[in-house]
């Protein structure tokens, strides 16, 4: 424990410009049960659109609804079957906001942040919608707007974290030396790594502390709590 608490400083010391996932760091937008059967029923819908093949290794992850159908959008730019099943899946993560559970200190972490002038972003594959709509009821949005990067067809990024986390540094102007990453999964560490950025993993499960340790984030970079990021945070203000 000791060495990742003083990771953390460190990384406290150095970052001003802060970019977090949001299904795992900020919230909890899916049970596993239920995150597995969306993502069933979108490969079903996939695969009933003519949108497949299954995802290649690049593309497969962790379990997650949105995976396949960012791979599909890739393979098929601009297809109206990519289009519909988008707007269904934004409609399923609109309805599971209304009970998503706030991962614990995520809310006090990000109030201190924006309050000692850091700058904000989230990047992520959820839907820029559902992700606005969570933010608002928490009262979270003005302490990242208008840096909230997800899902957006309408405005073409509806496209894997790489991009969306590209558009949330390039918005930001930060730079990478003085950026983090805070995510979840091995596609948030590849995207901070493409960037050039810090990294720290979020994982509440042993499960997905393995698959990041897997992909090649060091296990003091990796934590099952934000807690010892907030006190360090607080210690520096």
């Amino acid at each position: 424990m000791t060495s990742r608490i003083e990771n953390v400083r460190e990384l406290v010391a150095r970052t001003r410009y802060v970019v977090l996932g949001f299904d795992g760091p900020i919230c909890r937008l899916f049970s596993g049960p239920s995150a597995t059967a969306l993502a069933r029923a979108q490969r079903d819908r996939l695969t009933e659109a003519g949108l497949g093949p299954v995802p290649t290794e690049e593309e497969r992850g962790p379990a997650g609804p949105c995976r396949d159908l960012t791979a599909a959008a890739g393979r098929h730019p601009g297809s109206e079957a990519v289009a519909r099943l988008d707007a269904w899946l934004t409609r399923a993560e609109l309805e599971a906001v209304r009970t998503a559970m706030p991962t614990a200190y995520a809310d006090p972490l990000i109030h201190t942040w924006a309050a000692v002038g850091a700058s904000l972003a989230v990047a992520t594959g959820t839907s820029a919608r559902a992700v606005t709509s969570y933010l608002d009821a928490r009262g979270l949005t003005h302490c990242f707007a208008p840096y909230i990067f997800g899902r957006a067809p309408d405005q073409g990024t509806l496209s894997p974290r790489p991009a969306a986390l590209a558009l949330a540094l390039d918005a930001m102007g930060a730079a990478p030396d003085a950026s983090l990453m805070i995510g979840g999964t091995p596609a948030d560490h590849a995207a901070a790594h493409r960037a050039g950025v810090r990294f720290l993993g979020y994982a509440r499960h042993p499960a997905r502390a393995r698959a990041l340790r897997e992909a090649g984030v060091p296990e003091r970079c990796v934590t099952d709590s934000l807690e010892p990021l907030l006190r360090a945070l607080r210690d520096a203000a």
